[in-house]
C-alpha cells in the first residue's frame, strides 16, 4: 500500500553486510515531527548504537534524504552521511550533493542503514524495490574507475578509493565523480565494511501535498537568490564558484599560508577565480535540479577546485602553481582522500622538516597517504609521531578549513565547538562577518558571537534536515523553507519551528559526543593562534587571539546552547528538548 506520507516515503532501507539481507524500517510520524529527516533522522538511528567503535559492525553507516529531497524546491538535493568518526571518534556528519540523494529518495526510501561486514568486497545496488549486495572486482581501482563502469542515465554512485581500503582516516566518499562526502574519514568507514560502492537508481516521484503552494515558495526562495550578489552575481558562485572566496579572504588577512603561520599570500593574485577561468575556460554544473550550479567543470574535464582545496593547495603549502592545484584535487577525487586533510598533513610535514611541496612531492605525499605511508593517518598523528602535535593546526583530530581564525572571532569560536571538529559549515560564520548577511557583524569581537552561532547552528541544522544545501541560506531564510515544507508535507510550520527542531537535532548530536567522552577540553583551538601572530606582508601581522576572552565566548556559547560549564548537555536543557542523556 502507498504511504500516505508527503515528503517522507516512510520506509527506511537497512542492509545487513554480514547476511547480504535487506529489511525495511518504518519510522513512526513522531520520528519525523521530532527530527524531520536527513541529519536529524540519521542521528535518531545512531543515537542508540553512538558508544560503538567507529569500525565495529554493529555501529550504522547513515545516509538519509530530506523532506524536500527530490521535489522542486530550490536546492534540495542533498542527503547527510552520518556516523562515527574514523578521524575524530565524533559523531561526524557529512552532507552530501550530487544525485545521490535525489535518486535513493524516488527509489522510494528515506534513508539507507547499513550495518555488518562483508566477507568479500561488495557493493550495494538499489533499483528501486530492487535491492542487492554484489561481489565486486572493484576493490583496488581509483573512484574514477568504479565511475566509468557503473554511472548511467538515471543512476548515482557513491564509492571509495584505495585510501580507504588501506586503512587512511582521511578516505572519502566520492558520489558521481565531482561530489563528495569528504570530512572525517567516511570512506574508512566503509571500507572497513568491505564496501566499495553503493549505486542507486529511482524511477518514482515524491509525493507533494500542494504543488501550487510548492510553487509559489520556490519563486519567493528563487527571486531572493537570484538578488544575492554572493550567490548568483557576476562574480559570485554560480559564474566563479565558490573560489570566488580566494581573493576576498586574502585582502582580509584570513589566508592559510604556510600551515597558518601567515594570513597573506604574495602568489594570490595569480591562483584566484578570474585565474583559473582564463586558463581552464569551465562551464558551470552543480548538484541534481540545482539552479545556482556552483561548481565549475574544466574544458578537459576536471573540476575546478572549490575554495578550500584551492587554498589548501596553494597557499597553506606554498605552492604558487595552478596546475598542480587541478592536479593534486583531481588526484584526492581518484583516491578517495579530502583535500583538506591531505593537503594539511603535507603542510605540517612541510613546517617539521623543511621538505618542499612541489610538482614532485605533492603526487608521491598523496598517493603516500593513499597507501599507508607516514601521513596516511593525517596531520595529527604525524605531528605526534614528531612529538610536536602542536603543529597540527585541527581541532578534536579535523583539520581546519582555509579560514585563519584570527580574522574573524566568531569563525575561531565555530571551529573550537563545533561537534564534528576543526570545521566552520555548522555556523558558516562567514556569511556575516566577511559576506555581511543578513547583516555585517564585527569581525575582530566576539561579543555576540555565541548567541549567533547558537542560532546559525539551529538553521543549518534543520537546513541539513529538509534536504537543502546551505549555500542557498545566504539569500533565503527558514521562513521562506518552511512554506516549502508545508506545501511538501501539508504539516503547517513556521520558520521558529523549523529552527527549534535544528536546536533538538545540535543537543541530539551533543550528547552522543559527551557519551564519547567530549567536552571543554576538545572544544579549543590550537595554540598557535593564542601565541603567535599571523604574518600579512609589509610588515603588517594579523594579532594573536585574546585567550581570556576565547574562553569567555565559549563558555557564553555553552550557556545559550544550554550546557554545563564543561561543555557538556544538562537534564534541564535535554528534558527540554525532549531527549534523553542516556541511550
Amino acid at each position: 500500500m502507498a504511504s500516505p506520507l508527503c515528503g517522507w516515503t516512510g520506509r527506511v532501507l537497512h542492509v545487513d553486510l554480514s547476511t547480504g539481507e535487506a529489511a525495511v524500517f518504518h519510522p513512526s510520524p513522531r520520528v519525523y515531527a521530532r527530527l524531520l529527516g536527513g541529519r536529524g533522522v540519521a542521528g535518531h538511528y545512531l543515537r542508540a548504537h553512538c558508544t560503538l567503535d567507529w569500525d565495529d559492525p554493529d555501529l550504522p553507516l547513515c545516509f538519509f534524504t530530506g523532506p524536500l529531497t527530490g521535489t522542486a524546491a530550490p536546492a534540495s538535493s542533498r542527503g547527510v552521511l552520518l556516523t562515527r568518526s574514523p578521524l575524530t571518534s565524533a559523531v561526524s556528519d557529512c552532507s552530501v550533493g550530487g544525485g545521490l540523494a535525489v535518486r535513493l529518495k524516488r527509489a522510494g526510501w528515506d534513508g539507507l542503514i547499513v550495518t555488518g561486514k562483508s566477507d568479500v568486497p561488495c557493493g550495494i545496488e538499489i533499483a528501486d524495490d530492487d535491492v542487492r549486495v554484489v561481489e565486486t572486482g572493484l576493490w583496488g581501482e581509483t573512484t574514477d574507475a568504479v565511475f566509468d563502469r557503473l554511472s548511467g542515465p538515471g543512476t548515482s554512485v557513491a564509492a571509495v578509493g584505495p585510501a580507504a581500503e588501506n586503512g587512511s582516516p582521511l578516505a572519502s566518499v566520492v558520489v558521481d565523480r565531482f561530489h563528495a562526502a569528504l570530512r572525517g574519514g567516511p570512506g574508512l568507514a566503509w571500507a572497513a565494511r568491505r564496501l566499495k560502492y553503493v549505486s542507486v537508481r529511482g524511477t518514482g516521484a515524491v509525493r507533494v501535498r500542494d504543488e501550487g503552494a510548492l510553487a509559489a515558495a520556490c519563486e519567493a526562495i528563487r527571486r531572493l537568490a537570484a538578488a544575492s550578489p554572493v550567490l548568483m552575481g557576476r562574480h559570485g558562485f554560480a559564474s566563479r564558484g565558490t573560489g570566488a572566496l580566494y581573493d576576498l579572504m586574502d585582502s582580509r588577512r584570513m589566508m592559510p599560508t604556510d600551515n597558518f603561520r601567515a594570513t597573506r599570500f604574495s602568489a594570490a593574485p595569480r591562483l584566484n577565480a578570474e585565474a583559473y577561468r582564463r586558463a581552464y575556460r569551465p562551464e558551470p554544473f552543480g548538484c541534481e535540479g540545482c539552479h545556482i550550479r556552483c561548481k565549475l567543470r574544466a574544458a578537459d574535464g576536471r573540476a575546478i577546485p572549490d575554495y578550500d582545496a584551492m587554498a589548501h593547495f596553494s597557499a597553506l603549502i606554498g605552492n604558487d602553481d595552478p596546475e598542480l592545484v587541478m592536479s593534486a584535487t583531481a588526484l584526492c577525487g581518484r583516491l578517495g582522500l579530502d583535500p583538506i586533510s591531505a593537503a594539511s598533513a603535507m603542510a605540517c610535514r612541510r613546517e617539521l622538516t623543511g621538505e618542499p611541496c612541489d610538482g614532485r612531492t605533492v603526487p608521491l605525499a598523496l598517493h603516500d597517504m593513499a597507501h599507508g605511508g607516514p601521513l596516511s593517518g593525517g596531520s595529527l598523528d604525524f605531528a605526534e609521531s614528531c612529538d610536536r602535535p602542536e603543529l597540527s593546526m585541527s581541532v578534536k583530530g579535523l583539520d581546519l578549513p582555509a579560514y585563519d581564525p584570527r580574522g574573524a572571532y566568531g569563525m575561531a569560536l565555530a571551529f573550537a565547538v563545533n561537534t564534528r571538529g576543526g570545521c566552520h559549515q555548522h555556523a558558516n560564520p562567514l556569511s556575516h562577518e566577511v559576506l555581511r548577511k543578513p547583516v555585517a557583524t564585527d569581525r575582530f569581537t566576539f561579543s555576540g558571537k555565541a548567541r549567533i552561532l547558537k542560532i546559525a547552528e539551529d538553521q543549518n541544522a534543520a537546513a541539513d534536515s529538509l534536504g537543502v544545501c546551505r549555500l542557498i541560506f545566504l539569500a533565503a531564510g527558514l521562513e521562506e523553507y518552511a512554506r516549502a515544507y508545508t506545501a511538501v508535507t501539508g504539516l503547517e510550520a513556521s520558520g521558529g519551528e523549523l529552527q527549534a527542531l535544528g536546536e533538538r537535532i545540535c543537543y541530539q548530536e551533543r550528547i552522543m559526543n559527551s557519551l564519547n567522552g567530549f567536552g571543554d577540553c576538545e572544544d579549543d583551538l590550537p595554540p598557535r593562534f593564542f601565541s603567535e601572530p599571523g604574518a600579512s606582508g609589509g610588515g603588517v601581522e594579523m594579532p594573536p587571539l585574546d585567550r581570556e576572552a576565547f574562553l569567555a565566548a565559549r563558555a557564553r556559547y555553552y550557556r545559550v546552547r544550554g550546557l554545563d560549564e564543561s561543555g557538556r548537555p544538562t537534564p534541564e536543557t535535554a528534558g527540554r528538548l525532549d531527549l534523553e542523556l542516556e541511550p
